[in-house]
């Protein structure tokens, strides 16, 4: 069986067709271009902005032009990751689906659930003559993940409603009514490579097997940082015996908790069992710190010296603010129990060229002064190693109203449905909802969707029957409003 096989069968056909479509964030050509031929299929109205968003317009049932205007809301783009021993284009390749038990996730890739299946029910709703509804728009926007650059620069007049869903949440028989701010603080070191010392045993070692996630909604969940791991061996090492450190590399994505890390670096050919035991002590440590929650897959590879290493004293201080960089939670909110007040992600390494060394790290708040104090605290760990620093525009959090109608009609449709009345909840990951407000300060908004796990990881999976349940509560919500309820 296939996923475009399952029920309800036009939401998975539709996301079917969204997997074959490739659509990283920044480059959403193919998948804009596959909403405009819907959008034509459908007779529907459709308008672009500048930025790449697109807007589809569908009138109301017969007999429901009065109703309130509904806003069905996603993104275009997805996390691209994958694991290292899989091959995947995924600017060119179309996500392998597989169906396993009740979930559905791809093969050694993200999914890309976050948020095709959002941007598949929307566009059902728009393709389906028999619910009943108001005046309904499906608004798409680009690059969500990476900067949430399309709800930044809306278009004027792609916001036309009075309630909007936004369909980007994680957790069946929830409902989110706010979420936190973020910023990203990036750290720039600069070092002078030199020839590689003479009379020393040169290794690779890579740190793999960790869950990663998402930064927001996982960080909480007691998860390695593969970045973290590496450089508590590099620092360890370092204090032992003088280290030659060649190349750094770990994680990818600002909002994905890191997965993978490695390096090549040398040490004096007398000290090479003494780091291979330091490594073996160092996994026995972390499996023991980790136990029941990561597995680790660390291996340590003999290769022949480089022609050149980073100088001791950048290699020095890149490794010590690393190791000093906070990571993980931060403090917990006084005002929703289990919720994640502050936060952040010590997300990426990566060499660039110019003789460069990046470090991207993400923070979160749902209090905006403490999102700031996290970034300051994360650049004066690596201002004092000597690298450049640099704060992007960040976003605003989104402020809970319980007093919202739309709300309180979610709650009583999800309870006519099954019995069963749904959570409201804030959620620590950033969503658009604060910047649609910043627009349109009378929205009415609130966030749901369909059960996945392990989002921004090539571990994203997506329970099957949440689907059915998700679509289901989208179109008795939208009768309700058509109606009057």
């Amino acid at each position: 069986m296939t996923i475009k096989e399952l029920k309800p069968a036009l939401i998975w056909s539709i996301f079917d067709e969204i997997t074959k479509v490739p659509r990283p964030s920044k480059k959403e050509e193919k998948i804009r271009n596959f909403l405009l031929e819907f959008a034509k299929k459908h007779n529907l109205e459709v308008k672009t902005d500048a930025i790449g968003n697109v807007a589809m317009f569908k009138p109301a049932t017969p007999g429901c032009e009065s109703a309130p205007g509904v806003i069905l809301q996603g993104h275009m783009d997805m996390v691209c990751e994958k694991n290292s021993d899989v091959k995947h284009d995924f600017d060119n390749d179309p996500i392998e689906t597989i169906i396993d038990g009740e979930w559905v996730h791809a093969n050694g890739t993200t999914l890309g659930a976050d948020n095709g299946i959002g941007m598949a029910a929307a566009l059902a709703v728009l393709a389906d003559d028999t619910l009943v509804h108001g005046p309904v728009q499906g608004l798409f926007t680009v690059d969500e993940e990476t900067g949430l650059t399309g709800a930044f620069n809306l278009g004027e007049g792609m916001l036309k409603g009075d309630i909007l869903l936004n369909l980007d949440s994680e957790d069946e028989a929830e409902l989110f009514i706010g979420c936190a701010g973020g910023i990203d603080t990036t750290c720039t070191f600069t070092y002078t490579p030199e020839a590689a010392p003479a009379g020393y045993q040169y290794f690779t070692v890579d740190f793999k097997g960790m869950q990663g996630g998402h930064s927001g909604s996982d960080i909480n969940a007691g998860r390695a940082c593969a970045n973290k791991c590496l450089v508590r061996y590099l620092w360890a090492l370092q204090q032992k015996m003088d280290v030659a450190l060649a190349e750094i590399h770990g994680g990818n994505l600002r909002n994905a908790i890191a997965r993978e890390a490695g390096a090549t670096f040398g040490v004096p050919a007398d000290k090479k069992e003494e780091a291979r035991v330091m490594l073996n002590t160092l996994i026995a440590d972390l499996e023991g710190e980790y136990e029941g929650v990561e597995k680790f897959d660390v291996t340590l590879a003999s290769v022949d010296a480089p022609a050149t290493v980073i100088d001791n004293a950048t290699a020095t201080n890149l490794v010590a603010a690393m190791l000093a960089c906070p990571h993980g939670v931060i403090s917990m909110s006084k005002e929703l129990e289990g919720l994640v007040e502050t936060s952040t992600n010590l997300a990426s390494v990566k060499m660039l060229e110019g003789n460069k060394i990046l470090v991207t790290t993400s923070q979160r708040s749902s209090v905006e002064s403490r999102k700031f104090d996290i970034a300051h605290t994360v650049e004066s760990v690596f201002r004092l190693a000597g690298a450049k620093v640099t704060h992007g525009d960040g976003y605003n959090g989104w402020k809970p109203n319980m007093n919202s109608k739309v709300l309180k009609t979610a709650i009583k449709a999800y309870e006519d449905l099954y019995n069963v009345t749904p959570a409201v909840k804030a959620i620590h990951a950033g969503l658009e909802c604060g910047l649609f407000l910043n627009v349109n300060p009378k929205l009415d908004v609130i966030s749901f969707g369909p059960t996945l796990r392990n989002v921004h990881s090539p571990r994203e999976m997506m329970h099957i029957p949440a689907v059915e349940k998700f679509w289901n509560h989208i179109a008795r919500i939208l009768e309700m409003i058509a109606k009057g309820e």
